[in-house]
């Protein structure tokens, strides 16, 4: 007998029974919804043995390894469908994602909407069908030889990269289809219930554009019909909101094939906010201390091997020159802390001159790949909050304390903060070579880290391998509309890069020291920030950030002068992106237009409000709020401009 430790309470089987019974002998509900379970705290597939004692935990689409499971059981059966559809097809990859699964395919002709169609209908012919997946396993010559007779080479160049430690490779069969995979996965395709393909997109292969195209079919699936209706409701939501779509329909941005991709180009609407960003971001940090400072937007590669981004980030980097050919080579800044530092090292510093808070508005540029860029989220020239700070390590807490005391008080003014979660992202030890520093280096920079984040009581997740390579960092995570996760805030502890750069300060008992650094940003990234505002706002932005904050709309041409004359009155109050609608059309065209241009105020103008000095006020969202005099809505619109009120 062994003794199996439950969530509450511990059993005793016969040697040899499987997690399924096991689930089975609590209830036969929990076996029907069980989708994969953790013996010792591994992920592990139901089917698996238990022979000793063990913790066991079941599993269902409730927890995120269930569904992580499940779309992957269901990724397996869109390749299948595919296969046997396209027999020409060549089989890539298919992960589950968050909130749902792709599959990545070699053909000749990209899939249509009705070709997707098709092989919707071919997956539910084979959850119907409900065939087992079991697990087997090949010695890798066998696993290659297996796949190079089928002619499928993106699993042949997998599989070579794990053959040289000799271990066996394991793949699932269900059928007639044979697929490489690690598992786990549900028992059968049956027990997939509710699913939808999504669309297709053009990926390269590994993300690099130096490989082929592929086709990414994108779906999700759920255990329960009325959640996938749930979703897909909500995505149609999001496609309205869509930053890329939205952005240009109101003119905030463009893009050019003939500048190229992931550059985009600000119009004046979309210009006038980040400005409005920027400047507030800027006086805000200034009256926290902070010291603006401007540095060149390239330099030679030697500053960058000092840093250690030659090595460690040129890959991600725009370099101009050939070592080979030329006596300089430059490359394009994918960040400035090796140029702060140069301000922090123009003269000797003591102790007396920390914390020095150094921020800077950072134009950067970082060579993405296409398949990774996306409207304004991720792009290839980008402006951001930058800022670094030297200390002492007794100041090292309150001034990371004071990092994250502003980025919270950016994301709260601007309505993101219930958005966003927070990634402890720590270095991998078992990849030694994409980090600078020691051991024991990282492990008291993580454990500093570790120790103010608990003391601020923030409610971290840890991400291992997410850490830059010369230190732990916060990341601020948010979503957009689709729920993809990307950093929008990173404060980062840096024990190294001081020396390396030879920053040094005179301490009180007249020694040497090295200052320690904090890397952070107070808002993020000004692109990304403005495309997560267009998708919370759905364009109708706070009356403080709205690219063009009042139309007034003269009824006829007498009413012109007069409503000029508020226009001047609103901009000598400090109210500038003001504008007259003074063409000949019917008011009820004009507020239309405005209302679709998400304009938060519209003020009319007809013969008693030129006569009297008022205005008619409509509010977006509201509509008609009465007539007042002209200096009774300045009052309301400063007050509203000044508290920077979300509405």
């Amino acid at each position: 007998m062994i003794k199996v430790t439950l969530r509450d309470d511990v059993r005793e089987f016969e040697a040899g029974v499987n997690a399924y019974d096991v689930a089975k002998s609590i209830s036969d509900g929990l076996a029907r919804a069980a989708c994969v379970c953790k013996i010792n705290g591994e992920v592990k597939d139901l089917r698996t043995v238990l022979n000793e004692d063990c913790t066991l935990e079941i599993l269902t689409f409730a927890d995120e390894e269930g569904k992580k499971t499940y779309r992957h059981t269901a990724s397996h059966i869109l390749a299948q469908a595919v296969k046997r559809l396209y027999p020409e097809a060549k089989l890539a990859i298919g992960p589950a994602i968050d909130n749902g699964f792709y599959y990545d395919f070699d053909i000749p002709t990209p899939f249509s909407p009705e070709d997707l169609e098709k092989i919707e209908a071919e997956m539910k012919k084979i959850v119907k069908e409900n065939l087992k997946l079991e697990y087997f396993e090949m010695t890798p010559e066998e696993a290659i030889k297996f796949y190079e007779e089928k002619g499928e080479i993106y699993k042949v160049e997998l599989i070579k990269e794990h053959a040289d430690n000799g271990e066996n490779i394991s793949f699932y069969k269900q059928g007639e289809f044979t697929e490489l995979c690690a598992g786990p996965h549900l028992g059968s395709t049956g027990k997939i219930k509710a699913f939808k393909l999504l669309s297709c997109t053009g990926a390269y292969w590994r993300g690099s554009e130096k490989n082929k195209m592929l086709q990414r079919v994108y779906a999700t699936a759920f255990d329960k019909k009325e959640d996938l209706n749930a979703y897909i409701e909500a995505q149609e939501e999001a496609k309205k909101r869509d930053h890329n779509k939205l952005g240009r329909e109101l003119e905030l941005f463009t893009t050019a094939d003939i500048i190229g991709q992931g550059l985009p180009i600000l119009l004046p609407k979309g210009a006038r906010i980040i400005q409005t960003l920027q400047r507030f971001v800027e006086d805000t940090e200034q009256s926290l201390g902070w010291q603006l400072t401007k540095t060149p937007l390239m330099a030679k590669s030697d500053l960058y091997k000092l840093s250690g981004h030659w090595d460690h980030y040129q890959d991600g980097m725009f370099v101009l020159g050939d070592e080979e050919k030329d006596d300089e080579v430059f490359a394009l800044r994918p960040m400035t802390c090796p140029f702060q530092y140069q301000a922090y090292l123009n003269r000797a510093r003591s102790y007396r001159d920390l914390p020095m808070r150094l921020n800077e508005t950072s134009t950067l540029f970082r060579n993405e790949a296409s398949g990774e860029m996306h409207g304004l989220i991720r792009v290839r020239q980008f402006t951001i909050s930058e800022g670094h700070l030297m200390c002492t390590p007794d100041q090292l807490e309150q001034e990371f304390k004071g990092c994250l005391e502003l980025a919270i008080y950016m994301l709260k003014t601007l309505g993101l903060y219930e958005d966003v979660s927070y990634r402890f992202s720590q270095w991998d030890p078992d990849d030694r070579a994409k980090y600078i520093g020691t051991e024991e280096q990282w492990d008291e920079a993580q454990g500093i880290m570790e120790k103010i984040l608990d003391n601020l009581e923030i409610p971290y997740k840890i991400g291992i391998g997410e850490a830059a390579f010369y230190g732990p960092k916060l990341d601020i995570q948010i979503k957009n509309v689709f729920g993809k996760e990307d950093t929008l805030i990173t404060i980062q502890i840096d024990q190294m890069l001081a020396e390396k750069f030879g920053m040094e300060y005179v301490a009180a008992d007249g020694t040497k020291k090295n200052p320690y650094i904090i890397h952070r940003t107070s808002l993020g990234c000004y692109e990304r920030t403005l495309a997560l505002l267009i998708e919370k706002y759905a364009g109708a932005f706070p009356l403080w950030l709205a690219p063009e904050q009042i139309r007034v709309m003269p009824i006829a041409d007498r009413h012109q002068d007069a409503s000029y004359a508020v226009m001047q009155a609103l901009k000598d109050a400090g109210i500038v992106r003001v504008e007259v609608d003074s063409r000949s059309e019917k008011l009820g065209y004009k507020l239309r237009e405005a209302q679709l241009q998400k304009v938060p105020y519209m003020l009319v103008i007809g013969d008693k409000e030129a006569e009297e000095g008022t205005v008619s006020v409509r509010r977006r969202g509201e509509g008609d709020i009465g007539s007042m005099p002209v200096a009774d809505f300045i009052a309301l619109a400063k007050a509203d401009i000044d508290s920077k009120k979300i509405w």
